[in-house]
């Protein structure tokens, strides 16, 4: 659903199956009203995507001619998981073409899980290619430890790993995902571990007994989401998650930080700098925001299609982030658009572009 959104964009056509709400008046006079199918054509105005319930809602004029939808009429259709859709396009370009590719190669997928803890609070989360959804957050309130309230620790600790235990079963499909990271600060993180296999065990949770290899446990700041890219950047971890492309769009986005620092004239990020390096044939390494292709405007999306494909042709490499992926909404954060260079360009570094 995620490539769809990036996928459909104002203008183009989109055919799915719909119901419809149609009111007529029998013989007595008296209105009646059913629920009926029909196949529409939306030329399509605006769009709304949820990425918790995996629904694209598509707004736009009826181009069908049916009973049930006067012709131009407005309409709204909701896109989900195993429905049929046809997108018909003025034009697809590059960008289009790869992003097909994408969403067809069965290799790219949510291949990571994540539990993000600190004590009292976990966040489940699914890493893929795309996006990064976080499917439960957990919270329980931890008594002092010190104190009278200290009796109570034990079980409040018990009943916190047991939610995180359910989340897990309920969002993981341990036989799909590749590896399950366990990251958080302090000894939180470690007495989970301990937990999770000590029930697995005890209840023969095959599943979950079966993935006991998965499981890298790594340090982070927090339990929360933002902490992720600290824990993928982890050269341990990211060993164990080599094969996932969120390990390769956080280890780009290291890349281009750790320039920034040691040597700040082959780093530049920001529409203006990144165009003027790569007019110069100076770009290794191309970081691009997939926010930047859902402009309406037809010309600035074929300019940053240009960009990817030129970078690639001068032999370069072009990274197309995600926006829906912690290290997508950091570079967004950068403007979007950020380059590693092949040699150092000092003289852009004073140029306001």
């Amino acid at each position: 659903m995620w490539h769809l959104y990036n996928l459909i964009a104002a203008g183009d056509r989109v055919q799915a199956t719909t119901i419809r709400k149609v009111t007529t008046d029998n013989a007595s006079g008296d209105r009646e009203s059913e629920r009926v199918k029909v196949k529409l054509t939306l030329l399509v105005e605006a769009l709304d995507y949820d990425a918790a319930a995996a629904q694209l809602r598509v707004r736009g004029r009826n181009q069908t001619e049916c009973e049930a939808v006067k012709l131009g009429a407005y309409h709204s259709l909701e896109l989900e998981p195993q429905r049929p859709v046809a997108v018909e396009k003025d034009a697809w370009d590059g960008a289009h073409v790869e992003r097909i590719r994408t969403a067809c190669d069965p290799t790219i997928c949510a291949d990571l899980a994540a539990v993000l803890i600190q004590e009292g609070l976990a966040h489940v989360c699914l890493v893929g290619g795309s996006t990064t959804v976080t499917r439960a957050r957990v919270e329980v309130a931890m008594p002092r430890k010190h104190g009278a309230a200290i009796a109570g620790l034990d079980k409040a600790v018990h009943k916190f790993f047991e939610q995180v235990l359910q989340a897990l079963l309920r969002h993981v499909d341990f036989t799909a995902v590749r590896c399950l990271l366990i990251a958080g600060p302090g000894f939180t993180k470690d007495a989970l571990v301990t937990f999770l296999f000590a029930e697995a065990q005890k209840r023969d949770l095959r599943p979950l007994l079966e993935a006991r290899t998965k499981v890298v446990v790594a340090h982070a700041s927090s339990g929360y989401k933002h902490a992720l890219s600290e824990a993928l950047a982890d050269p341990a971890v990211a060993t164990r998650v080599k094969d996932t492309r969120a390990s390769a769009e956080v280890a780009a986005l290291d890349a281009f930080y750790d320039m920034m620092s040691n040597d700040s004239a082959r780093a530049f990020y920001g529409p203006g700098h990144v165009r003027a390096a790569h007019e110069l044939g100076a770009i290794q390494t191309l970081l691009l925001s997939d926010a930047l292709f859902r402009t309406a405007d037809v010309v600035q999306r074929k300019a940053w299609v240009d960009l990817v494909d030129g970078v690639r042709e001068a032999g370069g490499v072009a990274h197309v982030f995600s926006s829906a992926h912690v290290s997508g909404e950091q570079l967004g954060q950068l403007s979007g658009v950020a380059a590693i260079l092949r040699f150092p360009l000092p003289e852009l570094e004073d140029m306001e572009l």
